[in-house]
């Protein structure tokens, strides 16, 4: 199931909403209630470091 994030256009909140049947829903801030919401973009997060290292003991 995707998970959408969204800027609500009235007070500024972000949050993320759970969308089933990968169709995004209707959706209202969880703050003030307003439905003039903006999608916005999402970030990736990646655990792990950017050193690489050999670990293989040879």
């Amino acid at each position: 199931m995707p998970i959408f994030e969204y800027v609500c256009k009235d007070c500024g909140t972000r949050f993320e909403k759970l969308h089933k049947g990968g169709a995004p829903e209707e959706c209202s801030c969880p703050t003030c209630g307003s439905a003039a919401v903006n999608k916005a973009l999402s970030t990736f997060a990646a655990g792990g470091t950017s050193e690489t290292k050999c670990h293989s003991g040879g």
